[in-house]
């Protein structure tokens, strides 16, 4: 895995491009406005970034980074992420998406929404209950006491063992939620959405989370 692609550059995305060329990657950034408005975060990332369109950098990426509001999750290019690792970082606020019948009954997640769009793709829920700025600071060495925790879900076991080591690399332990319907476990409003956590501390937050429906 050499290069990471980007489809959102925003908070997240912008973020996790830093932490990959941080750590010896090339990525390709993408947004929905053009691969011109990304001029200056490309300058910042300096020569292992560069901007193209969704498309382009959804070729390029060896992984992707999904990280778009989610109402726009339809916009994602479909054929050049065919048996690729995706990456979805996103969240489901209604008064930004607008109301998703089967997420507000709780039928399905936001990731197997991904997937579902995605047929040939093997989409992991990654990246999405940490406040990004604290994607460049909170990481720490494998080893160290007290690591910071980032969950993850997915149906593919060999595309959660390439996010596991990603995460490791970017400093952060992992802990395995489960298949993508377990997803819901770190969505807004459960225990581990949001604060530093250790990964046992994660795993406790996991264990209590509660259905929207319950709380």
């Amino acid at each position: 895995m050499a290069t990471i692609g980007l489809i959102g550059a925003g908070h997240i995305g912008s973020q996790v491009a830093r932490l990959a060329v941080s750590h010896g990657y090339d990525v390709v950034i993408s947004n929905s406005r053009g691969p011109d408005t990304l001029s200056d975060l490309v300058k910042e990332l300096g020569p292992r970034a560069r901007a193209g369109t969704p498309e382009e950098a959804a070729r390029a990426g060896d992984v992707v980074v999904v990280s778009v509001p989610l109402k726009n999750y339809r916009q994602v290019p479909v054929e050049p992420l065919a048996g690729k690792v995706v990456i979805d970082t996103n969240n489901y606020y209604p008064q930004r998406d607008g109301h998703i019948p089967e997420l507000d009954n709780e039928s399905t997640t936001t990731a197997e929404l991904l997937q579902t769009h995605l047929p040939s793709s093997k989409v992991v829920k990654a990246f999405n209950h940490i406040y990004a700025a604290q994607l460049t600071t909170d990481g720490r060495p494998a080893g160290t006491p007290n690591r910071r925790g980032l969950a993850i879900a997915g149906d593919d076991a060999n595309a959660k063992r390439t996010v596991t080591h990603l995460l490791d690399e970017f400093g952060f332990d992992t802990v395995d939620a489960g298949p993508l319907k377990e997803g819901w476990r770190i969505q807004r409003d459960t225990p581990g959405y949001g604060p530093r956590r250790t990964a046992d501390e994660l795993r406790q937050d996991l264990a209590a989370a509660r259905r929207y429906a319950d709380m």
